[in-house]
């Protein structure tokens, strides 16, 4: 019996540090809206999260996310926020050659990025933005963008700042959202869903959680994070704002502080928008 359990103990630990951190799982899902324009009728936004690019994750296996993302052939790329676990302690070198990479992602429809809050930590701050835009991103800082298609209909992208190190305006951002429109929110932490009320937000995408990190089957997670205990994974629905939010987060791809995942897979959204007549 101890030897079983040792063996079990010792795989356990393998699969934590050495399987399940390399691995992907990617989440399908349908997010059937009246407010979708008819002209946006099957976009497919594909939203990553966390790489915490550093020791545990490394320039090649970000090439091989968006070898992967790419082949999914996105309309829109979202990233919800902590690219690098230390962006000053990555180094410049690694920093080139990872906006290289990114600059790789095709998007039709554009690339749309927000704060986390280890981009606003380790220096940072004071680069995250200009890199990304650099890759080709849109870095939404308490901003809206719209994006218009051919026949002259929106969807609405906004983002907030990150929650713990930065410096978010939620009315300020969101106050010139329409009841009409498609709106996206692209936020770090999941959890000020909760301050969203009266505001005509669709969905949110948010990441931050890494779903837990370490998981026990049909347990909560033991350890969360602050902003992500509420809402730690997958999809919820928030009846009480004026739109139904539907709030997906993402378990990101990386790992910070110990580098391991346990039931806890790094994941991809795929996202389908459909119209849905009223």
């Amino acid at each position: 019996m101890i030897i079983f359990v040792l063996f079990l103990l010792l795989g356990t630990g393998y699969y934590a540090t050495q399987i399940e951190p390399k691995s992907i799982s990617v989440t399908r899902l349908d997010v059937v809206n009246d407010f979708v324009p008819i002209s946006f009728n099957g976009t497919k936004i594909v939203q990553f999260s966390d790489t915490h690019l550093g020791p545990h994750y490394s320039v090649d296996q970000l090439q091989q996310l968006v070898d992967r993302i790419n082949l999914m052939k996105p309309d829109i790329v979202v990233f919800t926020g902590d690219l690098m676990d230390n962006y000053t302690q990555f180094g410049l070198d690694n920093r080139i050659k990872a906006q290289q990479v990114l600059k790789k992602i095709h998007a039709p429809l554009g690339k749309f990025a927000v704060f986390g809050n280890h981009d606003r930590g380790g220096g940072g701050s004071r680069g995250y933005k200009q890199y990304m835009v650099e890759a080709g991103f849109n870095v939404l800082v308490n901003e809206v963008h719209t994006i218009r298609s051919t026949k002259g209909e929106n969807i609405i992208i906004a983002g907030l700042d990150d929650f713990l190190l930065g410096q978010p305006q939620v009315a300020r951002t969101l106050r010139t959202l329409r009841e009409q429109d498609f709106n996206l929110l692209l936020v770090h932490e999941p959890d000020i869903a909760d301050q969203l009320q009266g505001y005509p937000i669709d969905l949110q995408l948010s990441g931050h959680s890494h779903g837990g990190q370490v998981r026990v089957p049909l347990l909560d997670p033991p350890v969360t994070t602050l902003l992500a205990q509420k809402y730690v994974e997958g999809l919820y629905s928030l009846p009480y704002t004026s739109k139904s939010l539907k709030l997906y987060v993402n378990r990101g791809i990386g790992t910070t502080r110990l580098p391991v995942r346990l039931f806890a897979k790094p994941e991809l959204t795929v996202i389908q928008l459909l119209h849905q007549s009223r």
